[in-house]
């Protein structure tokens, strides 16, 4: 079965989260991601958190699909292959501090003349223009400025952080849906032409802001934190069960909410004209979730999930990734999957998003070896004989 990028020649610069999660994205649905990393170490992902004979499980499911090749991008022979490399490519991703590509003889301009339709993802902090673009970024530093980070916790303690990378993987999405509307733009319209698909961590983040800003600028709103409730959307919230476990409840469509009342024995509060629209209940938010509460908190989670399916009130429990593994939706779905290391062993890991009926995506192997593909490139893409290639990694240049 094909897969939708099959074809698609991305090179890989960078290293860490937001550009790989792109050139991961792009290599689960077929393109052929070739990821450059220095010689020595490789990429720092390599080492972080749980290792696994020696590699980090990290790094096995960032790079799975990816070619490895190791080239040092700070000599001028390392930049010769990358230009020659970008000859045969659709697309380069990287995520250096602005101007470092430059400073390697190896950035837009110099690229685009080699291969005019190269498309270049630039992901970065702050982007490649403005008074930060030079300044030192990183996802968490994105998501403060991208105003989340305001948002998340309580308003009586310091904001708090969501315990993934998720800037840098918003930002990697951002990458991956500029680079395919820039090949539409290049192959679909047959304009030929390539161009700069600029993501700023900050700004990937500020895109989810929701109303925020017009509210602020008609209004001088500025939203804060307000634990796990959603501001002016009422009710919908986190409740506690009586075995200690919590259910998150989202009643706040109208209909939805006299169902919700109902069946927790509510039918006054379902009928009071208060209620029947969500402005009436924002404004009433806190006597709403002190009611859902006294009612979840009589019940188990169990309970409390199984009498709102039966109401069709959306509900769900708090899952870790213990509960996740064993949910029969997930497993459905596909998304735990099992792949074979080869050694006996086998790894659990995520499957692909999204599903695609005529060209799913799949993981067809997980995170190379550092400069596993090198001879392998340099001889079917460059045309590199054994000597030639000897002789660079004599040098230390892969």
């Amino acid at each position: 079965m094909t897969q939708t990028l099959e074809g698609l020649k991305v090179l890989e610069l960078g290293s860490l989260i937001a550009g790989p999660f792109a050139g991961r994205l792009m290599a689960e649905f077929g393109a052929d991601v070739i990821k450059v990393e220095p010689p020595g170490k490789g990429d720092p992902l390599r080492e972080w958190r749980h290792i696994y004979e020696g590699q980090s499980l990290w790094w096995r499911l960032q790079a799975r699909n990816k070619k490895s090749i190791t080239i040092d991008l700070k000599s001028e022979e390392g930049q010769g292959i990358i230009q020659s490399l970008a000859k045969e490519c659709d697309i380069i991703i990287e995520n250096f501090r602005p101007g470092t590509l430059e400073k390697w003889n190896i950035g837009y301009e110099q690229l685009s003349a080699i291969n005019p339709g190269i498309i270049m993802v630039r992901v970065s902090g702050y982007g490649q223009t403005g008074p930060y673009r030079d300044k030192t970024g990183f996802g968490s530093i994105g998501e403060s400025m991208g105003g989340i980070r305001h948002l998340t916790g309580y308003p009586d303690r310091a904001p708090t952080r969501a315990g993934i990378s998720l800037g840098d993987s918003l930002a990697a999405m951002y990458s991956v849906i500029g680079a395919l509307m820039a090949v539409y733009h290049r192959d679909v319209k047959g304009t030929g032409e390539g161009q700069i698909v600029d993501v700023a961590l900050y700004e990937a983040v500020f895109s989810l802001m929701e109303s925020m800003l017009p509210e602020y600028d008609k209004f001088g709103a500025v939203r804060e934190r307000t634990g796990s409730s959603l501001p002016g959307i009422a009710p919908s919230n986190t409740y506690p069960c009586s075995d200690g476990k919590y259910i998150v409840i989202g009643g706040n469509g109208d209909a939805i909410f006299k169902r919700l009342m109902i069946a927790i024995g509510h039918q006054e509060l379902a009928e009071d004209e208060r209620f029947t629209s969500n402005k009436g209940r924002a404004e009433h938010a806190d006597f709403l979730d002190a009611s859902i509460e006294d009612w979840t908190k009589t019940v188990n989670l169990e309970t409390a999930l199984q009498t709102l399916d039966d109401a069709k009130v959306p509900a769900g429990a708090i899952y870790s990734i213990e509960d996740i593994v064993k949910d029969p939706q997930y497993l459905a779905r596909e998304m735990i999957q099992s792949f074979n290391l080869g050694n006996g062993d086998s790894l659990k890991i995520p499957g692909v998003v999204p599903k695609m009926s005529k060209t799913p995506g799949a993981t067809n192997w997980l995170g190379p070896n550092l400069g596993e593909h090198t001879n392998q490139i340099m001889k079917g893409v460059l045309a590199y004989d054994d000597e030639k290639i000897q002789k660079l990694k004599e040098e230390g240049i892969i």
